[in-house]
């Protein structure tokens, strides 16, 4: 069962055994290291172990398999960051500021083939399988989310969808994964996926959510820098349905400005019901969460409960 403390230590083995794949060629090392310096929050991983926690004689294989979905979720970010073009990572310049975007581009593809690299060791079929259809879904939601570049005609079921494949389908298969390690039976298997799909696409409302609401510094990113690039998220979704054609006008020549008012954003989104909404998104997501946490036992149910209560309360 899992101990707050032996999930730490395990996380600092697997930021070690991350660490040493760092490989003499001075350029990748350099991006590497890079990259790796910071933790961040480091959720999947730990998902990863929490479910593979039913039985720890797994040992390195259990540090490895989180070290694969670091790998993967770190590719996507800085991938991301070449795509979206962002100034910052975790609070320090990103990859592509630093180097180019080609840098950008290449060592995650790296990062990438170094992680199935890794899944071929671990010799599980199953994991190889979830992992690979996963990284698929994953970019099938970046390219889904092109769709929500200056489209204010998006649906909200469209928006669900890129929660989902960007942020909750890593979060589920991290679980998952975790889960097969030990060969789970079927119905620990399902339960502690779905918490954590649902974990993840809160994690995702919620980021929507501090773009809007959250000082540059706490995020560790620009604020409002979805709106900036023209993304349409949950917050500008709600409010733009609730606007009448005047407002709606406004939000249009906000979206994709560069240049556009932080208090003018945030204090027509706030009026129009736009963060009120989102927050109601969220909550019919937690709910499905906590139900789901309830199939499980206590002290996993425990873990998971503690990390979508840290998913809620997050500044960044």
């Amino acid at each position: 069962m899992p101990d707050k403390n032996l999930i730490n230590k395990d996380l600092k083995e697997v930021n070690n055994l991350l660490r040493k794949n760092i490989i003499k060629e001075k350029t990748i090392s350099n991006l590497y290291a890079y990259i790796f310096k910071k933790n961040g929050k480091q959720l999947r991983a730990r998902l990863s172990l929490i479910a593979s926690s039913a039985d720890r004689r797994q040992g390195k294989k259990r540090l490895k398999l989180a070290a694969i979905i670091e790998l993967l979720h770190n590719a996507t970010l800085v991938h991301d960051d070449v795509v979206d073009d962002s100034p910052t990572r975790r609070g320090v310049k990103s990859v592509n500021k630093i180097w180019t975007n080609a840098h950008g581009v290449l060592i995650g593809d790296y990062i990438y083939s170094k992680a199935f690299m890794l899944m071929v060791e671990l010799g599980n079929s199953k994991i190889l399988e979830e992992l690979s259809n996963a990284t698929n879904d994953i970019s099938k939601g970046e390219l889904i989310q092109l769709d929500a570049i200056a489209n204010t005609g998006i649906s909200l079921s469209k928006l669900e969808d890129i929660s989902y494949f960007k942020t909750g389908r890593l979060f589920e298969a991290s679980a998952k994964c975790g889960a097969l390690l030990c060969n789970s039976k079927k119905s620990y298997v399902n339960s502690i996926s779905e918490c954590a799909k649902n974990l993840g696409i809160v994690f995702q409302i919620k980021d929507d959510l501090l773009d809007y609401l959250g000082k540059e510094n706490d995020l560790g990113k620009p604020a409002f820098q979805d709106i900036k690039e023209g993304k349409v998220t949950y917050p500008f979704y709600f409010a733009y349905q609730s606007a009448n054609s005047h407002d709606k006008k406004i939000l249009s020549t906000m979206l994709g400005n560069k240049k556009v008012s932080h208090s003018k954003v945030s204090n027509l989104i706030v009026k129009l019901g736009g963060i009120n909404d989102t927050e109601n998104l969220a909550i019919k997501y937690i709910n499905k969460c906590k139900v789901l946490a309830g199939k499980l036992d206590n002290d996993i149910q425990q873990e998971m409960l503690k990390l979508l209560d840290s998913s809620i309360n997050r500044i960044r």
